[in-house]
């Protein structure tokens, strides 16, 4: 004889129905149920254990979760952003012109992965961390702040010593009727519908009371900050990390005992070489023809690298100033022969004293936006000794005039013949600005190589505005200032000719 299974009690209830849940008693008969309900071809089921069982997912049919891949490729996300945001940001490209803040450590490269792999594990930890938790929000369909599951009395069981076996009304098979038959088949003990949770939705008074007194309580010490922050307290700040807020940092200028000089400001490191500037070669930061220099005369040219490089010559070779291996041979004796300020025969006689191979034209490309950069250069260092139209008629000198000056060299007249570019050609121009001469100090410590070569080509076109002609001007200008021309050729003969009537008339009333 076999017993038979009792029949299972079932509840029903004209509310709406999310689903059919059954009640189990051990592990083994859920398992079987599991799989009774997967090759039934249920989809939407699930199984509430007080403690984890393992197989429960395969026995229901579920397939794996794709949360791993969502994590991996939030990780990867996270690796690529970071790689390419310390790549444009901190390398030399020019992706990010304008914000970039590239990292000059010692002469490393700019893009320098080992460097980079700290920020780039974190950043990867926080956005595959980020996916993993929202990944797994988005799967399970949270938030969610009530469940019909709960609705039930007998599943507060769930996490002491009872099973349930769901099955969703979303799912395609799902039949109340069918559904219920078949969990009582499977040896469900008490099968009864999820109906729809018919309390009240409105938040309870008292919660939100409770919640906007919290809220106004928590603000305090935020207010109390705001306040501390906008008024003056008799007593000290509360320094949380004092090594931070006093750190032993030297100012410029400062001495110290930390090195041998006494020095806080530290030089530069022998060789090293100014972001840019190695972007030109020595012709263009002396204005001097070098390869033509070395053929020529051999003990300056190496005297001029030697001093550009920062390398060490040979003891019987005298280094010298860029200024002295420029000069002329005349120069080097005294002060004579001013290469800012020619006379005709101190030009002639250079003609044959100074052999340096002077670039003869300017290698800056020359555009309006170089000649602008030039006039700006121009009349920040230059136009307040040489004046803004270059005459020598600046502010210093105007001033050194007026308190008759003696020690005072008047500044050179850019306009002088003996400054043209065909007796004085744009490398010792360029030589000038960058050494100095006489009373005017060198300013290649101040003014960039760039700059200096557009400070040349502005007054070379300061000097060519002076004797101009009207065919140099642009065509599309040309009609307008003839037109100009026109009218002040009338009104200077007007102007002559009432002043003969003038003088005619005076002749006659004598």
């Amino acid at each position: 004889m076999t017993e038979s299974q009792p029949k299972p009690q079932t509840v029903a209830d004209d509310k709406k129905v999310h689903g059919v849940v059954a009640e189990f008693t051990d592990v083994d008969s859920l398992l079987a149920a599991c799989r009774r309900v997967r090759d039934a071809g249920y989809t939407k089921a699930d199984a509430f254990t007080p403690f984890p069982v393992h197989g429960i997912d395969t026995a229901l049919g579920i397939k794996p979760t794709v949360l791993p891949w969502i994590s991996l490729a939030a990780g990867l996300t996270g690796t690529t952003i970071a790689l390419l945001m310390q790549i444009s940001l901190n390398g030399q490209t020019d992706l990010f012109e304008g914000i970039q803040y590239p990292y000059i450590i010692s002469g490393k490269p700019f893009i320098s992965l080992p460097a980079f792999i700290p920020v780039t594990f974190e950043l990867t930890i926080l956005l595959a961390s980020f996916g993993t938790f929202f990944g797994m929000w988005a799967l399970n369909g949270l938030p969610r702040f009530s469940n019909p599951m709960f609705t039930s009395p007998r599943f507060d069981r769930v996490t002491d010593d009872t099973f349930f076996l769901f099955l969703d009304a979303k799912d395609s098979r799902f039949d109340e009727a069918g559904a219920k038959a078949l969990l009582g088949e499977l040896g469900g003990e008490f099968v009864e519908p999820v109906l729809e949770d018919d309390s009240s939705k409105v938040i309870p008074k008292g919660l939100l009371i409770a919640l906007a007194t919290v809220i106004c309580l928590s603000s305090i010490p935020a207010l109390a900050v705001l306040r501390m922050r906008v008024t003056k307290s008799s007593s000290p700040r509360f320094h949380i990390f004092p090594d931070m807020d006093f750190s032993p940092s030297k100012d410029a200028q400062q001495t110290t005992t930390l090195f041998a000089d006494g020095r806080a400001m530290r030089p530069d490191v022998p060789g090293t070489v100014r972001r840019g500037e190695m972007d030109w070669d020595l012709n263009f930061k002396t204005g001097i023809d070098m390869d033509e220099l070395a053929s020529i005369d051999p003990p300056r040219a190496a005297q001029l690298v030697a001093m550009q490089s920062d390398v060490a010559v040979d003891d019987e070779d005298e280094v010298v100033s860029e200024a002295d291996v420029d000069a002329p041979a005349e120069d080097k004796d005294g002060e004579a022969a001013d290469a800012s300020e020619p006379t005709a025969d101190a030009s002639a006689a250079s003609e044959t004293a100074d052999n340096t191979p002077w670039l003869s034209e300017n290698p800056l490309e020359l555009s309006e936006e170089a000649l602008a950069r030039g006039q700006q250069q121009f009349n920040i260092y230059c136009s307040v000794c040489h004046g803004m139209n270059g005459r020598g008629n600046g502010l210093v000198n105007r001033r050194a005039q007026k308190i008759l000056a003696t020690t005072w060299t008047p500044p050179s007249n850019m306009h002088d013949p003996t400054l043209y570019a065909d007796v004085y050609p744009d490398g010792k121009l360029f030589s000038t600005i960058t050494n100095g001469v006489r009373k005017m100090p060198g300013y290649a410590s101040q003014i960039k190589a760039k700059d200096r070569w557009a400070i040349v080509a502005y007054v070379r076109a300061l000097q060519a505005s002076q004797n101009a002609t009207l065919e140099d001007v642009p065509g599309s200008e040309r009609s307008k200032i003839e037109k100009e021309q026109a009218e002040v050729q009338a009104q200077l003969k007007a102007a002559a000719e009432a002043e003969a009537a003038k003088a005619a008339e005076a002749a006659n009333a004598e």
